[in-house]
């Protein structure tokens, strides 16, 4: 089993992935849990370039680039070798963050960002992705407060963006949720952290019936 969590800056992805994994590990369900960019010792040097504040001038395609090579290093070392394993694997953004940032949001090439993520997933799909959607402005409030919190104001090229490009990505995410509505389950994020892990896990809860029915955990 593949889930992914996507959103906008500040929409709780993090938080839902820890509360997430919290519940399923009380199951006794084998898993892995990862993020993108960053979930290999290669790809943290890759985030650090990305979300540097300082890198003002890399550009669109650059950018991209950097995030597909991210990917397939992360494919081929975490999440293909654990999901032949038989584990689930947990992953904070995949490659629709690719389609609404770097696609809708900074106007690169769809199809090209569709055959470049083929090419770095091995054709590998989640199987349920939870987007947490909230108000930009409000997405924003909180990631500014969380950089300054963990000190990060250093890594927030993202969030230093105009507001229309979050407003962008959020409209990208949609429409991506919109298309593939059996894959997507689309979160009211500006609940309380409580009701949206609720509301996460209500969503699993038929999956994991399922699981145990057939004895697979």
């Amino acid at each position: 089993m593949f889930i992914t969590f996507e959103g906008i800056e500040g929409c709780g992805k993090t938080t839902q992935v820890k509360r997430l994994v919290k519940r399923l590990n009380s199951e006794g369900i084998s898993l892995v849990t990862t993020l993108e960019p960053g979930g290999t010792r290669i790809g943290k040097s890759i985030r650090h370039i990305l979300l540097d504040a300082s890198n003002r001038d890399l550009s669109p395609l650059a950018e991209l680039i950097l995030y597909i090579a991210d990917r397939a290093q992360h494919v081929e070392e975490v999440i293909k070798p654990a999901l032949d394993q038989g584990k689930w694997v947990i992953c904070d953004r995949f490659f629709d963050a690719t389609l609404a940032y770097q696609g809708t949001a900074r106007g690169q090439d769809m199809e090209l960002i569709r055959i470049l993520n083929n090419k770095a997933t091995h054709g590998i799909r989640p199987d349920i992705t939870f987007l947490l959607d909230c108000p930009v402005e409000m997405g924003l409030d909180r990631a500014l407060k969380r950089n300054r919190d963990l000190s990060q104001e250093d890594q927030d090229r993202f969030e230093r963006e105009r507001l229309e490009f979050h407003r962008e990505v959020r409209k990208g995410y949609l429409e991506l949720a919109r298309k593939e509505d059996k894959r997507f389950v689309v979160i009211n994020a500006a609940l309380t952290e409580d009701d949206v892990e609720q509301e996460i896990f209500q969503s699993l809860s038929p999956i994991l019936d399922e699981k145990r029915e057939e004895g697979v955990y």
